[in-house]
């Protein structure tokens, strides 16, 4: 059965006609490691301590990560023996959050059967979904069993990201990690699209010419320079070494007197 916790949450609302992407969370671990609470405290910002922990349900919740919308499911799972019959949201999940509380050794040990299950289920199948390490209760420092550092080699040796919160009091860092599940989602999807064909066009950039360059002058011959010149079509204007000089005269040639010549590129076009 799914639910809903109450309405979409303030500034998570889609624009009309958008589309929504969905992403499916799946909350495991060991009974007692606070999957319940970290999903609550999520979806309503609130800490409940007790629950049933044969109670297995799935939510809804629009949310709005890095400024685009996603309906989150969370699937609060109910494994009565540890990851056995697990092709119930080995299926459905896009994500894997793996928790464990951090005074509590042996939920610590749990979560390596989760972690070699969805290792292997990788294996087997052609999409690998994220799977994050999250070590609850980090307001019980001081019972702490689990050493930050063997979380973080756990994950490590995995290839899942490690995370340490408390659903008691941090809500920021709850939302953070359900977020960053969604993140890794999203960048696992970019990565598994098909690349695009690379076309590389003919043309070549102009040379870089920063000053402009002055024309040598001769005897009865005008001085002429002339900038860098940008321009799209760069096949059509000769290189300045096979630029040939070109006299042209001026109107005036045809009367008697003396009449100075102009030197251009041919090529070029004057404007």
């Amino acid at each position: 059965m799914s639910s809903m916790f109450g309405k979409p949450r303030a500034g998570a609302e889609r624009p009309p006609q958008s589309p929504l992407s969905e992403c499916n969370v799946a909350i495991l671990g060991c009974q007692g490691a606070g999957k319940s609470a970290l999903t609550v405290k999520f979806l309503t910002k609130r800490f409940i301590s007790e629950y049933d922990p044969n109670l297995e349900d799935t939510y809804a919740s629009e949310e709005l990560v890095d400024q685009q919308p996603v309906l989150l499911k969370v699937m609060d799972t109910a494994d009565q023996d540890g990851p056995r019959n697990c092709e119930r949201y080995l299926r459905w999940a896009s994500a894997f959050l793996v928790v464990y509380s951090i005074d509590d050794r042996k939920s610590f040990e749990g979560c390596q059967r989760y972690l070699e299950v969805l290792a292997l289920h990788a294996r087997g199948c052609q999409r690998r979904c994220p799977v994050l390490l999250l070590g609850n209760k980090l307001d019980m420092e001081q019972y702490r069993q689990v050493p930050a550092a063997e979380g973080m080699s756990l994950a490590s040796r995995f290839g899942c990201l490690f995370y340490e919160v408390s659903a008691c009091q941090d809500f920021a860092g709850v939302q953070h990690v359900f977020h960053e599940a969604v993140r890794e989602v999203r960048r696992r999807a970019e990565r598994s699209q098909p690349v695009r064909p690379l076309f590389i066009t003919e043309e070549r950039p102009c040379p870089p010419v920063a000053t402009p360059v002055a024309l040598p002058t001769r005897q009865g011959l005008a001085s002429c320079t002339f900038n860098t010149l940008s321009t799209v079509n760069y096949k059509e204007i000769p290189s300045v070494a096979q630029a040939k000089l070109v006299t042209v005269k001026s109107s005036r040639a045809q009367s008697r007197r003396k009449a100075p010549t102009l030197t251009l590129l041919k090529g070029f076009k004057i404007f």
